[in-house]
Formats: structure tokens, C-alpha cells, sequence
């Protein structure tokens, strides 16, 4: 049996404070406690359990593998004891905040527009939201959800499926008048191609031949943006060949400010858009569970 003097869910509390806010000192400032007193704390922690859970540097603590299993179940375990206070309160009306990080085109055209309607219905629940279009680790970060999209990699994050959208390569008319319109993906060489900031050092655009292989074709410009909408802005200023997401340039596509290239050379299956979480199997906060269950309700991306 548990000794009842060790309050196993305070250590809990304490340690992912560490985890997510990055140290002891932050951590500490969290806890309303000392920076001596947290480190104790987890030490004793780990000398209950027989296994180091942090390796400690001058400048951050990085979660060992033992360190990184024991915080998913800390985070299963205080959903849940989270979720059992709030139904057993005379209220049961989801509070807190519910941090969301979202890339910058979803966001813009999508989420943001449907947040009104959700905080009308949830009142004791504010939302932070964080647009950016670098992939980021939802527990660095203290994200509760990202919407992200392609395909995901095997992890602990668990994911819901909003929608799918396709991407294309589009340019300003008067790009094309001057430097022609691309007929096959080889002539791509040949042109100003945009790109992002966060991508790899040698651009690549999966296209396909049209016999259907995939094909990956090296392609090169002048000019890096770190979003999709300031990537889209470059295209409409004449720059170059821009690839997109389709609900970025739907609006542009139909006024003809830009044009479509290289159509029949682009994959055929669309790019699914899905809400992740952390915590394989364990129960969401109600904060959480209510917001996904309105962005899955409400949020058609296409």
C-alpha cells in the first residue's frame, strides 16, 4: 500500500511544472515555492522510483526516456483527477485556458473566425492561440493542441481528424508574361521559385509524372518568408512560382490575380489536417475535450 505521507499527486504537479516551464527556477515561480525546494523535490522523486527522470545542465533539464514515459502518465493522471474535480463540483462547466498551436493560413481563414461562437458557448474558458508554421513540440512549447497538416509521424500525440486541403503552384499573371508559364516540372529550373525560411537548406516540390509516379524536383529562388500568407503576398507582387494551400489562394485563383501552373503534375491525394493532443489513452481536461469537440464540429477546411 501507498505510504499516505507522500503526496504523490503534488510531485506530479511539481515535476511537469519543471518539464513545461523548463527548469526549477521557472518552475518555482509556477509552484509559488524555492528553486532549492522544487529541485528537492524531484531528487526525492527519483529516489522513490529508482530512476533518474531529468538530466541536468547549466541551462535546461532534458527528460531522460524513464523521464519522458513518467511525464505522459503524470499528464493522463492529473487530466484525470482534473476531469473527477470538475464533475464532482456543483459546477461542471469547463474552465481555464486551452492553448492552441495553429499554422498561420488554418488559422487565419479558419479557426480564428469560429472562436466567438465557441467562447459564447464555454464562457469559464479563454483561448491563447499561436500561429506559426514551424512544426512545434506541443510540450515546450505548453501548447494543449496543434492543428497541423501532412502526414504525421509515429508519437505519443494523438490525433483528430478536421479536414483535408490540397496544395498547388500558383503565380501572378504578370510573372508568367514574363518569364513563361512551366509546362513539365523540369522547367521549374528554370524559374524563380519562393520558398519558407523553416524548410530544408535544398528545396524540393513533390509533384508526379503523369503516368502517376512521384517525383521530388529540386527547385531554387531568391526569396524565403516564414508563412504561407507572406509567401502568397510575394507570388501576387510578381516574385516567382509560389506552392500553396489552396484555401490560402481561393479567393485570388477566382479574381485571377494569380493563375495555376504545372495542374496536371500534382499529387492527387490531399493534405489531411488533423488536431493532436498529448497523452496516448489518457482522458482530456473538459477545457480540452470541449474545444476539440467544437473545431471537429464547426472547423471544414478544404
Amino acid at each position: 500500500m501507498r505510504r499516505l505521507d507522500i503526496n504523490c499527486f503534488a510531485e506530479m504537479s511539481v515535476f511537469v511544472r519543471v518539464v513545461e516551464d523548463g527548469g526549477y527556477t521557472a518552475a518555482a515561480k509556477s509552484c509559488a515555492m524555492s528553486p532549492s525546494a522544487v529541485s528537492k523535490l524531484v531528487s526525492r522523486l527519483e529516489s522513490r522510483l529508482g530512476a533518474r527522470l531529468l538530466n541536468r545542465s547549466t541551462r535546461r533539464q532534458l527528460l531522460t526516456p524513464e523521464g519522458a514515459a513518467f511525464y505522459e502518465r503524470c499528464l493522463t493522471i492529473l487530466a484525470a483527477l482534473d476531469e473527477a474535480e470538475q464533475e464532482a463540483a456543483a459546477s461542471s462547466a469547463p474552465q481555464g485556458i486551452v492553448r492552441v498551436n495553429c499554422n498561420v493560413d488554418i488559422g487565419r481563414l479558419y479557426l480564428l473566425p469560429l472562436l466567438n461562437e465557441f467562447l459564447e458557448h464555454h464562457p469559464g474558458v479563454s483561448v491563447e492561440v499561436y500561429l506559426s508554421d514551424e512544426v512545434v513540440d506541443l510540450i515546450s512549447s505548453r501548447a494543449d493542441v496543434a492543428i497541423r497538416s501532412g502526414p504525421l509521424k509515429n508519437s505519443n500525440l494523438v490525433a483528430r481528424r478536421l479536414g483535408e486541403t490540397r496544395t498547388l503552384i500558383v503565380a501572378s499573371p504578370a510573372y508568367l508574361e514574363a518569364h513563361g508559364t512551366p509546362q513539365v516540372p523540369s522547367e521549374l529550373a528554370a524559374h524563380n521559385c519562393l520558398g519558407f525560411t523553416f524548410s530544408q537548406p535544398v528545396m524540393e516540390w513533390g509533384l508526379r509524372e503523369k503516368n502517376g509516379e512521384a517525383i521530388s524536383v529540386p527547385v531554387a529562388g531568391n526569396a524565403r518568408v516564414s508563412d504561407g500568407n507572406g509567401v502568397r503576398d510575394l507570388a501576387l507582387l510578381g516574385l516567382g512560382l509560389a506552392r500553396v494551400g489552396f484555401c490560402q489562394v481561393e479567393q485570388d485563383l477566382a479574381a485571377g490575380r494569380l493563375l495555376p501552373v504545372l495542374e496536371d503534375y500534382l499529387p492527387a491525394v490531399k493534405t489531411e489536417v488533423h488536431a493532436v493532443y498529448v497523452g496516448q489513452g489518457g482522458r482530456l481536461p473538459t477545457r480540452v475535450r470541449v474545444f476539440m469537440d467544437f473545431l471537429a464540429a464547426h472547423l471544414t477546411i478544404r
